[in-house]
């Protein structure tokens, strides 16, 4: 993989290019490369596409991330979950997902990258029950703004952040929006010219 196009990238954001957690992106890219093979985890073309469009876009979220224990909803094949959990450490991360051969993957890459600081969980949002509310519950490409509040907003602390990364300005999302406390905040993604932004929610 380029250290380049990484560790510019990386930089770019505010975040420290530190040569141990980019190996652990790099050992991430290279398992998740084999298990493609036969599982098909998630669509990744080349060392570009997966540092910007996976570990990048997974980073440009970090500087709205509240509190201490972090839900990703609907993580696949661990992103947004576990380049954050790499670059922060002292955050406590679950990520859960439904389907199993992406949970396998994300406990697998767990072991391998030596992340204390993550759980796996393999189950429905919606059946989840955890132990506290959880400061900032993130979303990618998962559902809705509003279904994925809906869904997950029982996980969630007072005041706490429920972030739904999208695309394009999700103008189709707001008509049904004007009941909950939110804010869209266009997003940054080194290297990559695709629009991104984030819906912002907060429980009161």
């Amino acid at each position: 993989m380029s250290h380049t196009l990484l560790k510019e990238g990386i930089i770019s954001l505010g975040l420290e290019a530190d040569p141990e957690k980019i190996g652990k992106i790099e050992l991430l890219y290279r398992s998740l490369q084999r298990w493609n093979q036969v599982f098909n985890l998630t669509k990744i073309e080349n060392e570009t596409d997966f540092a910007t469009k996976h570990v990048l876009d997974s980073l440009s979220v970090h500087p709205y991330l509240a509190g201490n224990r972090i839900l990703d909803v609907g993580t696949g094949a661990g992103f947004p979950g576990i380049p954050l959990a790499i670059f922060f450490p002292k955050l406590n991360f679950v990520l859960l997902d439904s389907v199993g051969k992406k949970i396998r993957f994300v406990q697998q890459m767990l072991l391998e990258l030596d992340l204390p600081n993550v759980e796996a969980a393999h189950i429905r949002v919606e059946h989840y029950a955890a132990r506290a509310g959880f400061d900032t519950i993130v979303t990618r490409a998962f559902a809705e703004a509003e279904t994925g509040f809906s869904q997950c907003h029982h996980l969630l602390a007072p005041g706490g952040k429920f972030l739904a990364m999208k695309g394009r300005y999700p103008d189709a999302e707001l008509d049904i929006m004007d009941r909950l406390p939110h804010r869209i905040i266009a997003l940054s993604v080194p290297g990559l010219e695709a629009k991104r932004h984030l819906i912002e929610i907060t429980k009161l």
